[in-house]
């Protein structure tokens, strides 16, 4: 088949299961009946929900207790 734009050979590729026909030369793309719908349907099959954010609290840096010294024993402090 020749492209309907400038007439060079068509080449067919395969493109997710579904054959196009595309001019290498004005780089133009033809579908046959049907194959614009199996195209549309394939992209939304293979574009799956993100999945939702999960909310995580801000977590604080835990503060270092402070080590007792053998003098907090004997003195109130």
């Amino acid at each position: 088949m020749l492209c309907p734009i400038d007439g060079t050979q068509l080449v067919m590729a395969d493109r997710n299961g579904v054959e196009i026909d595309y001019c290498p030369s004005c780089r133009g793309v033809w579908l046959d009946r049907g194959e614009l719908d199996k195209i549309i349907e394939r992209s939304i099959a293979q574009m799956a929900p993100a999945p939702e954010p999960r909310y995580e609290p801000e977590r604080k840096p835990h503060k270092r207790k402070r080590r007792d010294s053998f003098l907090s024993d004997i003195f109130d402090f």
